[in-house]
């Protein structure tokens, strides 16, 4: 390993967005290169600047000068590194991104797809549209909505929590825009409290919405066990995009219907891989957390595969960063087998105005 670099990017959001819990008016992504043997790999995460600022202090001393292609002692190298600072949060985030960059690079150096190179048991990876802010006006709430509708993707996803006294108007409004076979999902981010949350699944429910994600705060395990065993039939519940740790998903195994899962939080192609593992044994079936470009081919290894999150910002900013960046079709993207690693390239050029 030659050398690696890292660099944050922020980018402002079309309008002010928020959910049940938070309020944002742009998102950053920290972008890792790792160059060997004359090719470079490419991770990122969304996370503070401050990421960056981890992984030039504290990870790329360990990671430089080892063997190009031993990602697994490269992760445990940066997570021992990380003992003092803290590794769960911003350390996994800024680990998550340089272990990306990683196996991108080797992937490269091999000539293959990213896809091939972690053991591919599907072609192709799910995909739902996932916005819905709480933020929208109700225009353009069904107008985001239909418009994924539009484009072949049968799912749909929605924030809500915030101003909980509408939202069953904004669901029923996003009923009529998608139509009844469309699947129907609501994000709280763990706005409510427990019976809070299971009082708005059965009213959810009347709408057709199918998939109840965060009712509670992921770390109130008693209350997502709740919501899951006394909600309605038909309507899963889901976390686990915040895990940075195998324990984190370990907590979760038995409280969710389906386990989320993060790659540019929870350790990076390395932590997916064994949260994957985790899902297999306990057969619960795993989602990929937004940041579509990488998991369109990590997901791929999953055996117990969901589908991914097709997340309105994190999608408006892969397309402007990357040359490459997949678009799905019928509802699922599909790797690019003809090109190595991730299949992308920074347009570097293009991005500078937005460095942090």
């Amino acid at each position: 390993m030659e050398s690696v670099t890292a660099c944050a990017y922020t980018v402002p959001t079309e309008t002010k967005e928020s959910d049940g819990t938070l309020e944002w008016d742009s998102t950053t992504i920290v972008i890792v290169t790792a160059s060997a043997g004359g090719e470079t790999g490419i991770g990122w995460t969304y996370a503070p600047a401050a990421a960056a600022a981890l992984v030039d202090e504290l990870l790329r001393h360990v990671v430089t000068g080892r063997d190009a292609f031993a990602t697994g002692g490269a992760h445990l190298a940066m997570r021992a590194a990380l003992r003092n600072a803290g590794y769960d949060g911003l350390g996994a985030a800024a680990v998550s991104a340089v272990d990306v960059a990683l196996w991108d690079l080797k992937a490269r150096l091999l000539d293959v797809p990213l896809a091939s190179l972690v053991g591919a048991v599907h072609d192709t990876v799910p995909v739902y549209g996932s916005g819905g802010f709480c933020s929208y006006s109700d225009e353009q709430l069904v107008a985001q909505l239909a418009g994924w509708r539009e484009l072949g993707i049968p799912r749909v996803k929605m924030k809500v929590g915030r101003e909980p006294e509408r939202d069953l108007a904004r669901v029923g409004l996003a009923r009529d825009a998608v139509g009844e076979d469309c699947e129907l999902y609501v994000d709280a981010n763990g706005a409510f409290t427990a019976k809070e949350a299971l009082r708005f699944a059965h009213l959810f429910a009347a709408f057709g919405v199918g998939w109840f994600e965060e009712p509670v705060s992921s770390l109130d395990v008693d209350g997502l066990r709740l919501v899951r065993e006394r909600g309605p039939a038909g309507m899963d519940v889901a976390a686990g995009e915040y895990a940075s740790t195998l324990a984190d998903f370990a907590h979760l195994v038995g409280v969710v219907d389906c386990l989320q899962a993060d790659v540019t939080r929870c350790g990076g192609i390395t932590g997916l891989l064994a949260a994957a593992a985790l899902a297999e044994a306990s057969e619960l079936e795993l989602s990929g957390h937004t940041a579509p470009t990488i998991h369109a081919h990590a997901l791929c290894a999953v055996p117990k595969l969901r589908h991914l999150e097709w997340f309105h910002d994190h999608v408006r900013i892969e397309r402007r960063f990357f040359e490459g960046f997949l678009e799905p079709v019928d509802g699922v993207v599909r790797p690019d087998l003809s090109r190595p690693g991730l299949g992308v390239e920074l347009r570097r050029p293009d991005t500078e105005r937005w460095a942090a």
